[in-house]
């Protein structure tokens, strides 16, 4: 098996001609849905990985990372063919608004060799190691808020994959595997690191994978017991730590040095001026690792925590049960209220009291303050109970071999993983009234929509419908009994409507 990942290629100025080979079609999924090109890309450096490409999502119309394992033995890969399932259908269901998105992978047998292929979220936004870097070109200093956000962000993600049974470790935690937005929501790649290198047991992908740590810029990552049997998710803090401190002081000054020494460190924490920052950073970074913290402990520490206000719980609350609201709720409550009115008032006995009006919130800022609360940039973590990883799906292969020039095994059955945060439906009967037309619109929790229309009869129920959703991979199976009730409801009153529109005819 062989293992690289090649820089995107950046060209000199991008000509015509080079953009549209890298554009190239070279491939298809099975399904047709995802798109290969001949542009490669590095989304941080994964053992096993054989190549990353940039690939087209033909059904959302975004880009992705079309990522292969190459397997030239196919003895090896049958060996391992039962784990390497179970890791993928493991990683499927990682679900977590501060992780990048890993969304579908397949099998390919061809002669004598074999292939896993997965579909990953692309970020093209670029990592926080190259973020830090025109921070400091610009002469400028890191922001304490934007800090603080970003650690909160890191260590929610961390805490999610830790909690995880079995727990995941991340394992390459660096300022390279770290990505951020163009809207501040900070993602960390490269989570199936520890879990490839588990899997592949290939002397070839462990070389690599021990090449990977001892990259010189990036040795200073890895704890010191990095490797060892005894190590646990302590090494993801220690590695939390160090990104931590970069972040602080924009890049540890290796004094001219291959490799950032622990002197360059210490030097790097002492240099911190907010003692709290300085002990945070330190009690990530101790030799022992039964002496660092756990996640869920730091988004606690006085350096971090912060009583969330009620703005945000709401907000959460909101996001939560959205799919009870219209889709423009905000727009449509702030236009029917006298800007003038008062929404809340503070009485004091012995002074003038504070009245706070309508025309004081701007009904933009707080369409963007929800945007950004989906999109995981303010976490609850500091209240969120321990989230046990899902118990993993069974493997479905068609039994079919689907015959196709494209990839010629067949990918796992489908189910859908994402959850729906918006309902709406329209409901049309015909002049007769033997069968109602229903238009149902849903939006997902990743802000892709799906649209679905079909013919009812007066003998099927909402129960019957939402189950046959669940059975084409419509809908998420938790979703079932809200949506059975939502159109129960929707039903019902169309029902009474034309039941009362008759009667006035």
């Amino acid at each position: 098996m062989t293992m690289s990942v090649p820089e995107r290629n950046s060209g000199s100025e991008g000509k015509e001609e080079e953009s549209e080979d890298e554009s190239e079609i070279l491939e298809e999924s099975p399904c047709g849905r995802w798109q290969k090109r001949k542009e490669q890309v590095s989304q941080g450096n994964v053992p096993g990985v054989e190549s990353a490409s940039l690939a087209m999502d033909t059904e959302e119309g975004v880009e992705v990372v079309w990522n292969e394992v190459l397997f030239s033995d196919r003895k090896v890969f049958k060996a391992q063919e039962d784990k390497i399932k179970e890791m993928f259908e493991n990683l499927m269901q990682v679900e977590h608004p501060n992780i990048v998105k890993f969304h579908k992978y397949w099998l390919d047998m061809r002669d004598s060799q074999a292939r896993v292929i997965f579909i990953t979220e692309y970020m093209s936004s670029g990592s926080l190691k190259q973020f830090l870097k025109k921070t400091k070109k610009n002469h400028k200093t890191m922001n304490v808020k934007a800090w603080k956000r970003w650690c909160t962000q890191i260590l929610s993600a961390l805490s999610y994959l830790h909690s995880c049974d079995p727990p995941i470790i991340h394992g390459n935690l660096t300022c390279d595997t770290i990505f951020i937005q163009h809207n501040g929501l900070i993602k960390i790649g490269s989570v199936w690191h520890r879990l490839f290198v588990n899997v592949f047991p290939d002397v070839s992908v462990q070389g690599k994978a021990r090449a990977t740590r001892e990259e010189q810029r990036n040795l200073h990552f890895f704890s010191p017991e990095y490797g060892s049997s005894e190590d646990d998710y302590a090494i993801d803090i220690f590695s939390f730590g160090i990104c931590a401190l970069e972040m602080a002081v924009l890049e540890i000054q290796a004094n001219g040095d291959a490799v950032v020494s622990k002197e360059a460190i210490t030097n790097a924490g002492q240099s911190l001026e907010d003692p709290l920052m300085r002990e945070f950073t330190q009690s990530c970074v101790r030799h022992e690792a039964k002496q660092r913290p756990t996640a869920h402990d730091l988004l606690f520490h006085r350096v971090l925590f912060e009583v969330h206000s009620l703005k945000l719980l709401a907000a959460h609350c909101l996001i939560s049960n959205q799919y009870l609201l219209p889709e423009n709720c905000v727009e449509e409550k702030t236009k029917s209220y006298d800007p003038n009115a008062v929404m809340a008032e503070i009485r004091h006995e012995d002074r003038p009291g504070i009245q706070l009006k309508y025309s004081h919130v701007s009904p933009l800022e707080l369409d963007k303050f929800l945007e950004d609360v989906k999109n995981g940039i303010y976490p609850l973590m500091n209240f969120a109970s321990s989230r046990p990883h899902p118990v993993p799906r069974a493997l479905s292969l068609s039994q079919e071999q689907v015959e196709t020039v494209k990839t010629p095994t067949p990918e796992p059955q489908e189910t859908e993983t994402r959850k729906v945060i918006q309902m709406h439906c329209n409901l049309e009967s015909n002049d007769d009234g033997t069968k109602t037309h229903l238009s149902l619109f849903l939006k997902m929790d990743d802000k892709l929509h799906r649209q679905l229309s079909c013919d009812i009869l007066p003998s099927e129920s909402s129960k019957d419908l939402a189950n046959e959703l669940v059975h084409y991979a419509f809908i998420n199976e938790e979703d079932c009994e809200k949506l059975a009730g939502f159109l129960e409801d929707a039903i019902s009153r169309h029902r009474v409507r034309a039941l009362t529109s008759g009667t006035t005819q």
